[in-house]
C-alpha cells in the first residue's frame, strides 16, 4: 500500500492537550499546552529527552495516566472525530486495544508473567471481536507468524520469562495488532534491545504500517530513529512541543536551539575516535521548577533575562507546515522576522 499524501485528514487530533499530577507540591503540569496530528498510513515521530513528556501525552489519549494523581486538565483528544478525554469510561474501553493499539516501553513489564503469550494476544479478539476459543487461537497464530515469531504453536503455550527481549516485544505488537487497529502508539518500542533487534523492530512496524495503512505514533529519544522511520516530528521539551515539521525539515531546518542541540548531540561517523560528544548542560527541570516562559533559556547557552521565563512564547507556523515556539532566545532573530 503506498504512503497516503501529508495533507491526508488526521485520524488523531490533539489539541491544547493538559495534563497534572496531584503531588506533595499541589497539581503540578507535566503536559502544557500540547497539539498534534496522525494521519492513517503515516508516521508522526515524537522526540525528546527523558522527562519531556512524551511518554504522558501517549498514555494520555487513552486516558492509561496513573491513578488517582494523574488526570487531563484541559484539551481534547480527537479520534476519528470523537473526543476520547470526555468519552465514558465504558466507551473508552470498546477503543482501547481495539481501534487504538499501544505498544509499551518495556515488553517485560508490559505482559503478564502469570499468563502465556497464547491468553494475552486472544484476551483482545474474545472481547471486542467476540471470537471463540479455536477462531481466537488461529487468529494469534496468525499474528505470531506476521510478527516474525518463528514455531508460532511452541510460543503460544511459552510464558514471557521463556522468551528474548526481541520475542517478547514481537508478542507485544502481535498482542497490539490483534484487532486491526487504525491507530498504533508504540511508546520507546525499542528501548530495552540491541541494535541489531531493535532495526527488525522498526522495519516490522514500517511493513505493518504499509500492509494495513494504519496511523503511527512512535515516540523515541533517539532522532536517528525518528530519521529512519517518521513522516512528520514533534520535539517536545518540559511539557511543551518546541517545534513541529516535516522529518527533512526538521533535520535540514532546524529553528528551536533545543531541537539544534539534539541534532548536534547525534555522533557523527566522521569524528575522531576519543573525540568528546556534544552534550547538553544541564537536566529537563523538575515539574515544580518550571517556569511559564522559554523554558529552554536555562541551558540554551544564549543570554536571557527574567522576562523570557515570565510569558510563554506564541507557537507559530515560520513555513508551510513547518511550526516552532518563537522563543527571543531559542530561535533566530531573522526568523522571528517573518513571522511578526
Amino acid at each position: 500500500m503506498p504512503d497516503p499524501p501529508a495533507n491526508t485528514p488526521p485520524l488523531l487530533s490533539v489539541e491544547d492537550l493538559r495534563v497534572s499530577f496531584q503531588t506533595e507540591h499541589g497539581l503540578l503540569s507535566a503536559v502544557d499546552g500540547v497539539s498534534f496530528e496522525a494521519r492513517r498510513g503515516r508516521t508522526l515521530g515524537i522526540v525528546g529527552e527523558s522527562g519531556s513528556g512524551k511518554s504522558v501525552s501517549a498514555l494520555s489519549i487513552l486516558r492509561l495516566l496513573p491513578q488517582p494523581s494523574g488526570r487531563i486538565t484541559g484539551g481534547r483528544v480527537l479520534f476519528d472525530g470523537c473526543d476520547l478525554a470526555s468519552l465514558p469510561l465504558g466507551e473508552l474501553r470498546k477503543v482501547r486495544g481495539n481501534r487504538i493499539g499501544m505498544v509499551f516501553q518495556e515488553p517485560m513489564t508490559a505482559l503478564n508473567p502469570a499468563h502465556c503469550v497464547e491468553r494475552q494476544i486472544t484476551e483482545p479478539l474474545r472481547l471486542h471481536k467476540g471470537l471463540g476459543a479455536r477462531a481466537a487461537r488461529e487468529r494469534a497464530l496468525e499474528l505470531l507468524r506476521l510478527v516474525g515469531i518463528p514455531a508460532p504453536e511452541e510460543r503460544l503455550r511459552a510464558y514471557p520469562h521463556q522468551l528474548s527481549g526481541g520475542m517478547r516485544q514481537r508478542v507485544v505488537i502481535a498482542t497490539a495488532l490483534a484487532c486491526s487497529p487504525e491507530l498504533l502508539i508504540c511508546d520507546e518500542p525499542t528501548t530495552a534491545l540491541d541494535v541489531t533487534i531493535q532495526a527488525q523492530i522498526l522495519e516490522l512496524l514500517k511493513d505493518l504500517r504499509r500492509q494495513f495503512g494504519m496511523a503511527i505514533v512512535l515516540i523515541t529519544h533517539d532522532l536517528g530513529v525518528i530519521a529512519e522511520n517518521a513522516d512528520e516530528v514533534a520535539v517536545m521539551y518540559a511539557g511543551r512541543i518546541v517545534e513541529r515539521a516535516p522529518v527533512n525539515e526538521i533535520f535540514d531546518n532546524p529553528l528551536h536551539a533545543y531541537t539544534q542541540a539534539l541534532l548536534r548531540a547525534i555522533p557523527g561517523a566522521d569524528v575522531a575516535p576519543k573525540t568528546p560528544l556534544p552534550t547538553i548542560e544541564g537536566m529537563v527541570p523538575a515539574l515544580a521548577d518550571l517556569k511559564p516562559g522559554c523554558r529552554f533559556a536555562p541551558r540554551s547557552g544564549r543570554p536571557y533575562n527574567e522576562e523570557d521565563l515570565i510569558r510563554r512564547p506564541p507557537f507559530v507556523e515560520v513555513s508551510p507546515g513547518h511550526w516552532v515556539e518563537a522563543s527571543r532566545v531559542c530561535v533566530a532573530p531573522e526568523v522571528l522576522a517573518r513571522v511578526r
